[in-house]
């Protein structure tokens, strides 16, 4: 047995001898622009068909939708997931949905996603994409839509910007490590190249370590994806390095956590121990990071608050907010387990 077919506009027009305009104006409360006779028809005929009006249809009307475009750089990486729960939350709250395209780390799909998205109306964007080339600035310049940008930057695009205060967080990180006695260290990082998280959190490894120049030393190693050899190369040389200057412990910060996963299998391809061997304070907080060893000290990324906070930028935007484009930079939370502990 067939559904019944649900009533339409123009059923509801045809019932009360006037116009689909007419019905129109009457759903969006515009009754006044109507006798008493035929609105008082238009609703009898509402109620006898049981018609009732597309969500959808009744915002594009008003020239909103009430969608948010989402668009990740990899929805199989952990942070990408956390940002989106916090931003999905605060658009509920605020009565909107969110679509979602991920990018699957492909270069040059940009537009493609942001174009998607403009085609199902979308009011605005929240970007945390890859970070590179100009596609992104290109495809937004043509929407002229409101659009928020997470985590990465984009060079010539004038938007409101959600991260974690990359800085503090290495500082933060580079601290602890040297007050547990750690004095040779190592940056590892995926390649910086065109992404403004990786070259911020770098960057401000090199200040740091340069601050500590009398007592500390470090450097940066970009570790490309599948050169496990040369990671573990790199490895070796600091351990080389600490054990020429007598007494002094060689510690690595990762840049995320796909390098942790990666410092993690070289320290077990070297049998060494984290804590031992290696010292180790990662970005990103996993929940095997605390199954590692004994334990991998990490810097939390507030990742909800950030997804919170970017769409709470948009909707403001939404909402007729003007003004220059703001940055909101949140702190990170240290969570020191054994792979950092000072020595006994």
């Amino acid at each position: 047995m067939n559904a019944p077919r649900r009533a339409t506009i123009a059923d509801v027009a045809t019932a009360a001898g006037v116009s689909k305009a007419t019905v129109s104006r009457f759903l969006n409360h515009r009754e006044k622009l109507l006798s008493p006779d035929i609105a008082a028809r238009v609703e009898a005929a509402i109620q006898r068909l049981g018609y009732s009006p597309s969500p959808m249809a009744q915002a594009l009307s008003r020239g909103r939708s009430r969608l948010i475009g989402l668009i990740v750089a990899d929805i199989t990486n952990p942070y990408s997931v956390a940002v989106l729960r916090g931003a999905e939350k605060a658009c509920q709250d605020a009565g909107y949905l969110v679509m979602l395209f991920n990018l699957g780390n492909e270069p040059g799909r940009e537009q493609e996603a942001i174009q998607a998205l403009a085609g199902y109306q979308v009011d605005g964007f929240i970007l945390n994409t890859l970070g590179r080339g100009s596609g992104v600035v290109d495809a937004m310049a043509t929407q002229g839509k409101p659009a928020v940008l997470v985590d990465r930057r984009h060079t010539g695009m004038h938007a409101d910007f959600v991260s974690l205060d990359n800085r503090a967080a290495v500082q933060q990180a580079c601290e602890h490590l040297l007050e547990g006695g750690w004095r040779e260290l190592l940056y590892v990082s995926e390649p910086l190249k065109g992404v403004s998280t990786r070259r911020e959190r770098a960057g401000a490894f090199t200040a740091c370590m340069d601050a500590h120049a009398k007592t500390a030393r470090g450097e940066v190693f970009e570790s490309e994806e599948g050169d496990d050899a040369g990671l573990q190369a790199a490895l070796q040389a600091l351990h080389k390095r600490a054990q020429r200057r007598r007494g002094v412990r060689a510690a690595v910060l990762a840049g995320n956590a796909v390098v942790t996963l990666r410092v993690a299998q070289a320290v077990a391809r070297l049998g060494w121990q984290f804590g031992q061997e290696l010292g180790f304070v990662g970005f990103d907080d996993p929940e095997w990071a605390s199954l590692i060893g004994p334990g991998l000290s990490t810097i939390a990324q507030p990742t909800d608050e950030i997804g919170r906070t970017a769409a709470r930028c948009l909707i403001e935007r939404l909402h007729g907010l003007e003004g220059p484009p703001r940055q909101s930079l949140l702190p990170g939370e240290l969570k020191p387990r054994g792979s950092s502990a000072a020595r006994a």
